[in-house]
């Protein structure tokens, strides 16, 4: 398809082994903050190899080689990462989202929360209450009354589109899409599990 943008929406990074979650259960032992680094980098090489092999395809050719805009938006899981080095200052350099180095990718990285405007349509992990700096709840429609701005997001492990017309004849959409992992997740049981990926 060759898109002008692709935007990664968060949470590439799981980092289950700074989880507070679970911490101290069964369900947490043998977790390594080593092995969640390596395997967000595998997977993003994963992702941009067939990106990359057209790229030096089109090099070879002469032809104009494909280069999109790419986006990274932090999730509140990437955002663990941060919140180890601001408890564990001593830490400082060695973690931390900035030492995951993204832009070797390609990407241009965007911190947690902060929302990124593309052609009229923001882009952000999840809208946040500016009160609490919770997620909003409820539909893709709720939250775009709520903040009057068209947006998509991830987070909620759903897939929930909306399109609310205004006054001057336009359109405002909203797109919740959260969810992108092939496996299930215990906490979420049968029926959590059974949503759109």
């Amino acid at each position: 398809k060759r898109p002008d943008v692709i935007v990664c929406i968060g949470d590439w990074f799981d980092f289950p082994s700074l989880s507070s979650y679970d911490k101290g259960k069964k369900s947490f032992e043998g977790r390594r903050l080593i092995e969640d680094l390596s395997a967000g980098h595998e997977a993003m090489e994963r992702l941009l190899k067939p990106l990359k092999k057209l790229q030096s395809g089109q090099k070879q050719y002469r032809k104009k080689v494909y280069q999109p805009r790419m986006v990274f938006t932090m999730g509140n899981h990437c955002d663990r990462f941060d919140r180890l080095a601001n408890d564990m200052p001593e830490l400082s350099g060695f973690v931390g989202t900035e030492t995951l180095n993204l832009e070797q990718y390609g990407w241009e990285v965007h911190p947690f929360l902060k929302p990124v405007e593309i052609e009229g349509i923001f882009f952000v992990h999840y809208l946040a209450n500016p009160m609490t700096g919770r997620p909003y709840s409820g539909t893709a429609l709720a939250q775009l009354k709520t903040v009057g701005r068209s947006f998509v997001v991830g987070h909620k492990q759903c897939l929930d589109m909306a399109i609310h017309p205004t006054l001057d004849g336009k359109l405002q959409i909203g797109l919740i899409n959260g969810a992108s992992y092939p496996f299930d997740k215990g906490y979420k049981g049968y029926q959590g599990n059974n949503h759109f990926r």
